[in-house]
Order: structure tokens, then C-alpha cells, then sequence
């Protein structure tokens, strides 16, 4: 970790004097939401659309009231300020001071400001179907949030098998997503991406790709991948990432034309665009 701050005052990450509280309630019951930025260029990526699933996000929790986005940003500018050019910026909301129980306390929220640097990006992504499923009609559906348990199980089984990310099924035996990422088939030459009503997180790499590229909102199943003839993820710090394999089906990876054509509109839109 680099830079930090809370509710706007920047602190050092290693002085004890910055530590969050033991009864705030995003570290007793995970009881908040958050978002992750990659920082290009200096500046946090898509800004507008993360500060927005933020309070979407909230909305499904009942958290807030939130920080207003204009006092966000003025954060967001004075931790990026002579700060890195890349990397991850994490925006974490929690509930605030709490009792050791799920009761909430009476507030108010405590907004989290973090950078680091990004985890080395590799070409391609292996994926393995994980037993668990999501719950598409879980209280926490479409919501961002710091309960993120379930997710540091599954990648640890995916990468007990090699693989680099977790791919789960709905309790329908639906594809829904990563542990981080969505996922895209493509059938045809035509690109497929389960709906959120699968039980996806809207993501905000997935919407713009569906911006830039025609892509149609399909159930999918794990028969579909084995006739896809390409598969790639997407999330905020992976862009557009190739898939080479999941679990023994494989892929052409970043050979695949479809997938290859993706990146490239994405990377050209990062590059343009700031905040698109």
C-alpha cells in the first residue's frame, strides 16, 4: 500500500495512528461496499461510473448517506496528487462504528481511500469451474460490497488447481462470473455474456465493452464452452484479458481474432478517454 486517507485526511500507511478502528463494522461483518480503480495516466479510470455503482451499491445495503461525489473526487484528486501514474486506486465505504454484531451502529460511514501498485498482468487467463455457486436471488445481488469471503475461497481452489481465476455457476448451473471478473463466450463469431439476472456484478469494464462491440446478454451454461470458440474476462484492473483455458477445454487465448479485436478498441478507448 502507498497512499492512504480517511473521510480525506491522508495518513501513513504504516503509522499505527492510521489504523481503522476494531469496531468499525466493515472489519467485524464486512459491512460495506467499495470499488477499484486502475490509475492511468495519474488519474482513477472511468471515475464517474465507479462513483456511480458505488451508491448503486449502497442503495442495495442500505448504507449511507454516502459522502457527496463532488467531496469524492476532492479525495480522489488529493490522494492521486504527485501520487503514482498506475496502479489501483481502492475506494472502500463501511457502514462506520458498530456493535460486534450484525446490528448496525449509528453511524456515520467511513470512506477509505488506498493505492498500490498493480499485481504483474499476465497475456492469458486459466479459469476453473469452483463447486460453489453464486445466489442469484441473494440479498446482496448487484452490489459491490466488502463481504468478499466467498471469493478468496474459490480463487484459492482455482489456484490450487494452476488456474488464475475462479469461474462460478448460478444456483441454476448457469455461468454467472469471476471471483473479480466477468466472463464473455463467443459462438459463432458472435459475443455472449450471461445477463444480471444470472447474478453478475454489472461490471464496469463489462459495460463498456458492450459500448464499444455489439454483445448480446445470453444464459449461458458450461456446455457452451465447450463449443466457444474464444472466452475472455474482463474487470478494472484486467481490462481485456484473453482466456487460454478452462479447466481441459482450450482456447486460442490472445490468438483468438474476436477477443484480440476487443482489446484493442478497449485499449484505445482507455488511452482517449479518462473517464468514459
Amino acid at each position: 500500500m502507498e497512499r492512504v486517507s480517511i473521510d480525506g485526511v491522508e495518513h501513513d500507511p504504516g503509522d499505527p495512528r492510521s489504523a481503522i478502528p476494531v469496531s468499525d463494522h466493515g472489519i467485524t461483518v464486512g459491512d460495506g461496499v467499495f470499488e477499484t480503480l486502475q490509475i492511468v495516466d495519474g488519474a482513477a479510470f472511468a471515475l464517474s461510473r465507479h462513483l456511480d455503482r458505488l451508491r448503486r451499491s449502497a442503495r442495495v445495503v442500505d448504507l449511507g448517506p454516502l459522502p457527496e461525489p463532488d467531496t469524492i473526487r476532492k479525495w480522489v484528486g488529493e490522494i492521486l496528487r504527485n501520487g503514482p501514474q498506475t496502479g489501483r486506486l481502492r475506494l472502500t465505504v463501511t457502514a462506520g462504528d458498530g456493535p460486534l454484531s450484525s446490528a448496525r451502529g449509528e453511524g456515520p460511514v467511513r470512506t477509505i481511500l488506498a493505492t498500490s501498485g498493480l499485481p504483474a498482468r499476465r497475456a492469458e487467463s486459466n479459469l476453473h469451474i469452483v463447486p460453489w455457486t453464486r445466489n442469484e436471488r441473494g440479498a446482496l445481488v448487484g452490489a459491490k460490497t466488502t463481504s468478499y469471503a466467498e471469493n478468496v475461497v474459490a480463487l484459492a481452489a482455482a489456484a490450487r488447481t494452476g488456474a488464475d481465476e475462479a469461474l462460478l455457476l448460478n444456483n441454476r448451473g448457469e455461468i454467472c462470473e469471476g471471483t473479480g471478473s466477468n466472463v464473455f463466450v463467443v459462438l459463432d463469431g458472435r459475443i455472449h455474456t450471461p445477463p444480471l439476472s444470472s447474478g453478475c456484478l454489472a461490471g464496469i469494464t463489462r459495460e463498456l465493452v458492450g459500448e464499444l462491440v455489439t454483445v448480446e446478454e445470453t444464459t449461458l451454461t458450461p456446455a457452451d464452452l465447450d463449443r466457444a470458440e474464444e472466452v475472455f474476462i474482463t474487470s478494472s484492473t484486467r481490462d481485456v484479458q484473453p482466456v487460454a483455458s478452462v479447466d481441459d477445454r482450450l482456447y486460442p487465448g490472445r490468438k483468438g481474432a474476436v477477443t484480440a479485436a476487443v482489446f484493442h478498441r478497449f485499449s484505445e478507448l482507455k488511452a482517449n478517454r479518462p473517464d468514459p
